[in-house]
């Protein structure tokens, strides 16, 4: 064993473009490592034409990641050095079947009675995907028959000797509850990541590695089909910046086969010769003729089938959800980010400023949106932010694991009670009414009242003009015609907030006979509140508003008039 090791790959660029292995580093233990594999390429492949073994059939990645897993074992102390492993891949790269034969070698090296293995699935059809991989590999070998038993009704394999069990199971907190499992394979970390308290479910499933020091967690995943959430965009962050070197954690190791990002960026996916980065099973398991139709047919369909496609077969990264009957400016939404912009440089870099406020129902977020003109080049700044009441989390549970994303961010906040929300958008107000850039504010004219009156307590009202009703429906098309056509010619720049690309991804037009109007999605789980907030702004800064010269020490304002 070295005296110490890296999980880093700070070349990982250049090892994945040439093919290479992104195993960090060597076996720990290296005889335990290919003990560990002579046992997994004996492992039948039942759905390959002729039933071969693992040993005939993997390409050398599959081996360096097994290797990697059982090599990190310490047969002396009984200790696993290396206890967290993060596989990224395309769909159909044999990712589940692995799974089975990890988990099968695992259980037939294990000196541990009555040990526990999990295969934790999100659903009963995803754990059929490695459950039947390891009972097919066990019914075609004669030996493997004798020693292990199969309950399939339970989806569990049983070691006569040990008493050891695989189990594959569709996870929820009743059936981790308790659970002290020395091996965990978490199969398709992204769909958990949509789940409400798939954090804490995983914490429950994985806490019995306190008293099992050989244990291990093997987290395996494609990309999501939604920008990343919850748990699975975590442990994502986590595992890059592990692979980066920004976080040094020799206990965890991820091979994560994605596109470097300045390809992603410049749209590389798109070129068939370079499918090979995220599948490295093409002429495997992965068929690139049938990639080729998939691809074409995506392609056909609109942008937001295709980047279903490429999410799910080329492992890219969606950065906000499109939808075929989505709003024409989310094709353009990610052009104008400016990571760094927030409201302080916003009230710095402009010469006036509108509000928009939208939603605040016991089932909305409450959305405020402040767009500035920048002083030079007059190009429009957006800073957006949100607040949710605890009756909001508690009626929109399925959005659990994003709203939590979103207040780690820093993008939306939680408010204690109602109308704490209403004061704290106020504040916001107030800021910025106290620069003197301050031209309007915009609300709903049919939405809450209350922040009518509580605007009117810091003197922005209808009455003295900084405060406006917007027209909903068809009247704000010219709004968002306005908004979509300067992201296209890059007039518009926003932070790149989480929570923004998903409001903005949720919309939905629906045309009329003589114009269109936006709407959220059907089942009202979709949130667009801080976006039409942006829309109402938008309205306000599209009628060229200018502010006057402060001359008295009261702060009242001198404005001329044309």
């Amino acid at each position: 064993m070295p005296a110490e090791w890296s999980t880093a790959l700070p070349d990982w660029r250049e090892r994945i473009l040439a093919g290479q292995s992104l195993v960090p580093c060597p076996p720990l233990f290296p005889a335990e490592a290919e003990s560990a594999l002579a046992m997994f390429r004996e492992l039948r492949m039942v759905d390959v034409p002729g039933s071969p073994t693992f040993g005939e059939t993997c390409r050398p990645w599959i081996f360096d990641f097994a290797r990697a897993i059982f090599g990190a074992y310490d047969p002396d102390t009984g200790r696993r050095l290396i206890r967290y492993f993060f596989l990224l891949i395309a769909k159909k790269n044999s990712k589940s079947t692995t799974a089975a034969g990890i988990g099968l070698t695992f259980l037939l090296r294990n000196w541990r009675s009555s040990a526990e293995a999990l295969i934790l699935a999100p659903t009963i059809e995803v754990a059929g995907n490695s459950f039947k991989p390891a009972r097919d590999a066990i019914k075609a070998d004669e030996e493997l028959s004798d020693l292990l038993q199969v309950q399939d009704h339970i989806r569990t394999i049983t070691h006569r000797n040990t008493g050891a069990t695989l189990k594959v199971v569709a996870a929820d907190n009743e059936t981790v509850s308790g659970k002290k499992a020395s091996l965990i394979i978490v199969d398709e970390l992204w769909e958990f990541g949509k789940k409400a308290g798939a954090e804490n479910m995983l914490r429950e499933a994985t806490g019995g590695l306190a008293s099992r020091p050989e244990g291990a967690v093997i987290y395996l995943s494609t990309q999501s089909d939604h920008p990343p959430a919850g748990i699975f965009a975590q442990l994502l962050d986590r595992f890059r910046k592990i692979r980066d070197g920004k976080i040094i954690d020799p206990r965890s190791m991820g091979l994560l086969y994605e596109y470097p990002p300045e390809m992603e960026k410049a749209g590389a996916f798109r070129d068939p010769d370079t499918w090979f980065i995220t599948n490295p099973n093409l002429g495997a398991s992965v068929d690139k003729e049938y990639l080729l139709d998939k691809f074409h047919e995506a392609e056909d369909a609109g942008e937001a089938s295709f980047r279903g496609f490429a999410a799910k077969h080329l492992n890219v990264e969606i950065g906000m959800a499109l939808r075929s009957d989505g709003w024409a400016g989310a094709d353009y939404w990610e052009r104008g980010i400016e990571p760094s912009l927030d409201l302080d440089a916003i009230l710095a870099r402009c010469e006036v400023v509108t509000i928009g406020i939208d939603g605040g129902g016991l089932d909305d977020l409450l959305g405020v949106a402040v767009v500035g003109r920048e002083r030079t080049t007059k190009r429009w700044l957006l800073w957006a932010h949100a607040f949710i009441s605890p009756e909001g989390e508690e009626r929109r549970k399925t959005n659990a694991a994003v709203y939590a994303d979103f207040m780690r961010d820093g993008d939306l906040t939680r408010v204690d009670q109602l109308p704490d929300d209403l004061a704290a958008v106020v504040e916001i107000v107030r800021k910025v009414k106290d620069t003197g850039l301050l031209a309007s504010v915009g609300v709903d004219a049919i939405g809450i009242g209350g922040i009518v009156d509580a605007l009117a307590e810091i003197g922005v009202t209808v009455e003295n003009k900084l405060l406006g009703g917007i027209r909903q429906g068809i009247a704000l098309m010219g709004a968002i015609k306005t908004v979509e056509r300067k992201l296209a010619d890059g007039s518009f720049w926003h932070a790149g907030s989480r929570m923004m690309a998903w409001c903005v991804g949720n919309l939905k037009i629906v045309p009329t006979p003589t114009a269109m109007r936006l709407a959220r999605d059907e089942s009202g789980a979709g949130k667009i509140d801080p976006a039409a907030a942006m829309f109402d702004a938008a309205e306000l800064m599209a009628a060229n508003p200018s502010i006057g010269l402060r001359i008295y020490s009261d702060g009242r304002d001198l404005r001329f008039v044309a």
